[in-house]
């Protein structure tokens, strides 16, 4: 890999002075000392140690009329000792009875007044950490790992206090933030710093620095004032152990009386780890961790060749874990290494019998990680993970025996992640390393399931040119994975590439390798900032063998692709709109046979109107192309040209309901059509209590949905029949919150979502010549005969021929539910109380699904989870 990692220091180590130099910073602060104990946090500022403090009150309003002096003062002071920073502020308003007082849990969001503190505590201008807390006590807390404000990462979660009250001059906050919860440098700091106070009720934004929306340099961090005077602090971060203990029980709500396998009381135990290693890195452990108060995925019923990616909810996987993931350097379609989910995922394996009783989830045994960032301004982030073997047990209600077999080796996952940071506007070169190692013991059916052993890895660069206002970003990379031939051809078969494709004669298919190889590769060219126009270039490659699944998300390889995109706005208000951005892009998609896959042309409108309503429209044209997958392993198919819209409207997000509703439709030129609405209202009816209702409904016609290949087919289509057919889909769905804070530590949150689909396949056919996609339709085309049997059965007679098919009609039900009581009864330390449900059923109906089947999914039969978790949070020095 030296000609990639040539071609990133050549884009990076350019003449100094092309990539900018970084201004002084625009303000400066101090925060004071204080000797013995610090100002107690109750929100009252009478304590004798604030007078020591030099306000700050030299406050600029963004929002509504951006560099004004604010209508309504603000005071910050700072005072420190050797293990913590302490904030002190006073918001003022002549209304005082009108400031919201709205109660959240933590990291909620709500209509309070809120003041947001963020520390760039390396000084590197671009990243940073914020603390938030509300006119109501609720307390926030995120990371960004990039210079931009909308990249909030709420995994982070450190252990600090905050009070906040109103009173006749308005409200005060008071906090109290351990130095050990950050990280930093050397003893003596100096810390970028921003200080944002939002006045929903106001519809107002105050900042101390302000950053214009006009500005010829993108970020957030690099525009920070600069927070000088904290030196002589307890640099040492000791250790948090968090043990935890929790029982569970599950009730099958549908249990056959025959089944064997019940459910009984479950307890369990583990430890979570967090060490400072140094003033730079973290270490965080984690023996048998336990997720049971992770909310549930939500429901689907997918119809396409590949995987859905949920999101990661997991606390160990998602704290911290920026660097490891990518999300701390993001670029448009970096692969994905590291998909966090792949560890502790469901077993592949199976088991035979009547009755099965298999584990949900493979058993994470242990895992670590180092997380942090050097004084040279080096980002490290190192993870290593062990998975145990797994068992699921069969019973033979003919036979009355009982079977064990092996359903997921043992297996360990590592990931290694480096980037550094090169020059004053914080250009960046980094590499990435995976790796994944499964031991099967003499298990042949999983040996021949599973590869044995991937690895993945690449570099990647951003040369950032006049502090960020141009970027050329890029990046290389490989995969190699070993394994039983078996295995290896699982991997050659699969959605991502399909090797054996009779008609790919670019494609060296073998069932007999024992290994395969790929890589990818791309650069890119953007403008980020600048008052009118932005724009964006790019060309990316991923070979055929390039395979990343293992420990990585990836859907297709074979792929040639290439973006652009042209973006005009206006960030100065004028007399319509607040803010507006007209948007054209072309994405091109082409295989290594050099075969279209895709080419879409879109337009997007976004206009912000002076009340702060947003309207959002985008249309785009798909070209008729060829698809190599279409036909899931067998030849090219094409498809047509076609036409999505969407469009969206959103009310005033600073208020305490708000509002959006959207609306889609599509078509194509076989008939395929498309359409779906969806509306979420969000409302807080009383200071303690949080709403929210989001229905959808979505209803698509495919002309053309692959539901099989039999063998015995002509020769024009290489000897099989592909088997496609229209489907009418139609989904709906509800998802409703309604939360209750008693106080910010103490919550209740319940989730519900019924759901509701329906798929009816009608005019079946098959693929009557490879490269185009006109269907031989059974039962109108010349010597067919379709005849139902029956039971979704047909049976087709085509000359000579004769065969049958299953139709794959579907009523899909499914009603997921969860109920949890969080008690934050000491700092750091938690109780959790939880019941989750889960309905569900499936028919072989096909018929269509309204809003009142939504009501059929609430009554479906289903299974009953009860949880109690405590952990409790112990630091050691």
């Amino acid at each position: 890999m030296q000609g990639p990692v040539r071609l990133a220091a050549a884009l990076i180590l350019v003449v100094p002075g092309a990539l900018g130099a970084q201004s002084d910073p625009p303000k400066r602060a101090t925060a004071t000392r204080i000797e013995g104990a610090g100002p107690r946090i109750d929100a009252d500022l009478s304590d004798q140690a604030w007078t020591r403090a030099t306000p700050i009150s030299d406050f600029v309003t963004k929002l509504p009329v951006e560099g004004e002096t604010p209508k309504v003062g603000t005071e910050i002071r700072l005072l420190f000792d050797r293990d913590a920073l302490y904030v002190g502020a006073r918001m003022f308003r002549p209304d005082p009875e009108n400031i919201p007082t709205t109660v959240t849990r933590r990291d909620g969001t709500s209509n309070a007044e809120e003041l947001v503190l963020t520390f760039d505590t390396y000084l590197d201008r671009r990243t940073g950490y914020s603390f938030s807390i509300s006119s109501g006590g609720g307390r926030s807390d995120y990371y960004h790992g990039q210079d931009s404000q909308t990249d909030r990462q709420y995994e982070f979660d450190p252990v600090w206090t905050g009070k906040a009250r109103v009173d006749s001059l308005g409200w005060v906050a008071e906090a109290r933030i351990p130095f050990s919860q950050l990280r930093f440098g050397a003893r003596d700091q100096a810390w970028g710093f921003q200080i944002q106070r939002r006045i929903p009720d106001l519809d107002a934004d105050i900042y101390w620095v302000l950053i214009p929306r006009s500005k010829d340099q993108s970020g957030f961090v690099s525009f920070f004032g600069l927070l000088e005077g904290i030196r002589g602090i307890n640099t040492a971060r000791g250790i948090e152990l968090v043990p935890y203990a929790a029982a569970d029980v599950t009730r099958e709500g549908a249990r056959d009386p025959r089944d064997p396998f019940g459910r009984d009381l479950v307890g369990r135990a583990g430890l979570d780890l967090k060490a400072g290693l140094g003033n730079n890195l973290t270490l965080d452990a984690t023996i048998n961790p336990d997720f049971g108060q992770v909310e549930a995925d939500p429901a689907e019923v997918n119809l396409t060749q590949f995987e859905t990616v949920f999101e990661e909810k997991r606390p160990f996987f998602t704290e911290g874990n920026e660097i490891l993931t990518g999300r701390a350097q993001s670029f448009l379609g970096r692969p994905t290494y590291f998909y966090t989910r792949r560890i502790g995922a469901s077993p592949r394996g199976g088991v035979a019998g009547d009755f099965v009783d298999q584990p949900r989830n493979t058993t994470i045994l242990g895992a670590a990680k180092v997380t942090g960032r050097l004084p040279s301004r080096l980002s490290v982030g190192v993870l290593a993970s062990i998975t145990g073997r797994e068992y699921g047990r069969g019973f033979d209600s003919t036979a009355g025996e009982f079977s064990r077999a092996a359903v997921e080796p043992a297996s360990g996952f590592g990931v290694v992640r480096l980037q550094q940071e090169v020059g004053r506007s914080q250009s960046t070169v980094g590499m990435v390393l995976t790796g994944v190692h499964r031991g099967f013991g003499g298990v042949d059916a999983l040996e021949r399931l599973l590869v044995r052993d991937a690895v993945s890895g690449g570099v990647d660069w951003r040369a950032r040119i006049e502090n960020g206002k141009y970027e050329v970003t890029g990046w290389a990379g490989f995969s190699h994975l070993g394994g039983d031939p078996a295995a290896i051809d699982r991997v050659q078969r699969s959605s991502a590439r399909y090797y054996h494709r009779p008609d790919a004669d670019y494609l060296d298919y073998d069932p007999n390798r024992t290994s395969l190889s790929g890589f990818t590769a791309s650069i890119r060219g953007d403008k980020n900032a600048g008052r009118y126009t932005l724009w964006g270039i790019q060309a990316s490659v991923k070979t055929p063998g390039f395979e990343i699944n293992d420990i990585g998300q990836m859907n297709r390889a074979d792929a040639i692709e290439f973006n652009a995109d042209l973006q005009l706005r206006d960030t100065e208000p004028g007399k319509l709109f607040r803010y507006f951005q007209f948007g054209h892009a072309v994405f091109g998609h082409y295989d290594f046979g050099f075969e279209r896959q895709s080419l879409r042309l879109s337009h997007s409108t976004l206009l912000s109107f002076h009340n702060f309503w947003n309207l959002s429209f985008r249309a785009m044209h798909s070209t008729r192309a060829m698809s190599n997958s279409q036909t899931r392993g067998g030849p090219y198919m094409g498809t047509p040209s076609g036409w999505n819209y969407n469009v969206g409207l959103s009310g005033n997000p600073f208020r305490a309901t708000t509002w959006s509703v959207g609306a889609g439709w599509a078509n194509d030129r076989l008939g395929g059509t498309g359409y779906g609405f969806s509306v979420s209202v969000s409302t807080r009816p009383g200071p303690q209590w949080e709403a929210s209702i989001t229905p959808r409904l979505t209803n698509t016609t495919n002309p053309r949905q692959f539901i099989g290949a039999l063998g015995d087919g002509p020769t024009a289509t290489f000897g099989r029949r592909y088997l496609f057919a229209f489907v009418d889909q139609r989904t709906v769905s509800t998802q409703v919150r309604l939360n209750y804070a008693f106080t910010p530590n103490l919550t209740v949150q319940g989730y519900a979502e019924p759901f509701a689909s329906s798929g009816r396949f009608y005019r079946f056919g098959e693929l009557a010549q490879p490269r185009t996609h006109r269907l031989k339709e059974y039962g109108i085309a010349a010597s067919t005969v379709l005849t139902p049997r029956g039971g979704g059965r047909y049976d087709v007679t085509d000359g000579a021929t004769a065969f049958s098919f299953e139709s794959p009609d579907f009523n899909v039900f499914s009603f997921r539910s969860n109920l949890v009581v969080r008690w934050e009864w000491l700092p750091g330390s938690t109780l959790f109380a939880i019941w989750q449900q889960n309905r569900g059923a499936a028919l072989l109906t096909g018929t269509r699904v309204g809003i009142g089947s939504l009501w059929d999914a609430v009554e479906a039969p289903g299974d009953n989870f009860f949880a109690l978790k405590a952990s409790y949070w112990l630091k050691a020095r």
